[in-house]
């Protein structure tokens, strides 16, 4: 079974991933990693090609890695709101999603959030602005995961709240 790591950008997907990977015994795989094999760097394909080709990419992958073996999967902030691609990760496996309160997530996005492509070149209101915009049609998507965990601790943390909810479904 696949784990699949659904969020907002800068909510620690990959981080928590790799954290997560090993205490499951699967493999780690991040979705925008594995298209920057393909592609190059993100931002300029997005800048070049545009935001539909990227997710026709990033369809493309995403089905593939559900294909292959068992693994946690980190995807992008708007993998599960374009297309089928929920009902995909829903129907290989289980999807978590990291929950991170506006008020630390804004920090991590000041921090590491200028190489978003759809944040690309932002700061202060506008960024706020801006993410405040993408998220709300964006949190009902990501409420329709299987498991929610607030993600505002330390990565190796949020792999162990994630663990601990797997294991409680398990036994129901």
């Amino acid at each position: 079974m696949h784990i699949f790591l659904i969020g907002f950008m800068c909510s620690g997907k990959s981080r928590v991933g790799r954290e997560l990977a090993p205490l499951l015994q699967l493999p780690f795989h991040d979705l925008d990693r594995v298209i920057e094999q393909r592609v190059g760097p993100i931002v300029p394909f997005f800048q070049r090609k545009g935001e539909a080709a990227f997710r026709a990419i990033e369809a493309e992958v995403l089905k593939e890695l559900t294909n292959g073996s068992d693994a946690v999967i980190a995807t992008g902030g708007g993998t599960p709101c374009e297309g089928d691609n929920l009902a995909l990760m829903k129907d290989a496996g289980r999807v978590v999603w990291l929950d991170v309160p506006l008020v630390d997530l804004m920090p991590r996005i000041e921090r590491s959030g200028g190489d978003r492509p759809l944040l690309f070149g932002l700061k202060g209101d506008r960024l706020r602005e801006r993410v405040e915009l993408l998220l709300g049609p964006r949190l009902p998507v990501y409420r329709k995961a299987d498991i929610t965990v607030v993600a505002d601790v330390l990565p190796a943390m949020v792999a162990e709240r994630i663990r601990a909810a797997l294991d409680e479904r398990q036994l129901r």
